[in-house]
């Protein structure tokens, strides 16, 4: 037995025509819209789902549900799921503190790691949120991150007008740090 679609009222052969023919309106709407459209023109199942580029079961649901439901069941209807752990507020606040300067922060350090970053949310922000999150963050915004800090040269601790001016000069870093070592070892040379 075919399927069809039940008698349009002149504001719903109206609503619809404009969305299939829309290119402005989402795709899953304007897609629907056109199966409704051509099953009010009599055209077939077969001849629809060809048209449109989808199965033949999906327009005859989509007739049945618009049958039922009329213009509301061309929308999406809210899917089931596990709903999102973090707002988009608690996004933001992440990204906007993970390139904000600790110090700024009064915190004592010059330069943020994930596992300061994340006690920092959790004990300032109160944002609950692992390490890895915050890394998957930071990586989906397209920021690198780094794993260690990095260190100033005896150089560049000597030399302050390289120095950036965000991070504090150690004066004994050159003792801290302790001799200079080779990082690779001598060859031996046989004569």
């Amino acid at each position: 037995m075919a399927i069809r679609v039940r008698p349009l009222t002149d504001e719903e052969r109206r609503t619809i025509e404009n969305l299939a023919h829309s290119r402005t309106a989402p795709v899953r709407q304007v897609e629907r819209a056109k199966m409704i459209w051509l099953a009010a023109q009599d055209v077939r199942v077969p001849a629809i789902a060809h048209q449109v580029g989808v199965h033949e079961q999906t327009v005859r649901d989509w007739i049945k549900r618009f049958n039922a439901q009329g213009l509301a069941g061309l929308q999406d209807r809210p899917r089931p799921g596990k709903p999102p752990a973090y707002t988009a507020d608690e996004h933001s606040e992440v990204i906007a503190t993970a390139l904000s300067n600790p110090l700024a922060l009064e915190q004592p350090f010059a330069s943020w790691t994930l596992d300061r970053l994340q006690v920092y949310l959790n004990e300032h922000k109160g944002i609950g949120i692992k390490r890895s999150r915050i890394g998957e963050l930071l990586l989906a915004e397209g920021l690198r991150w780094r794993t260690q800090e990095t260190w100033f040269s005896q150089k560049a601790q000597l030399d302050t007008s390289t120095a950036k001016p965000d991070r504090p000069l150690d004066p004994d870093f050159a003792e801290k740090r302790g001799p200079s070592k080779p990082s690779t070892r001598p060859r031996l040379r046989i004569v």
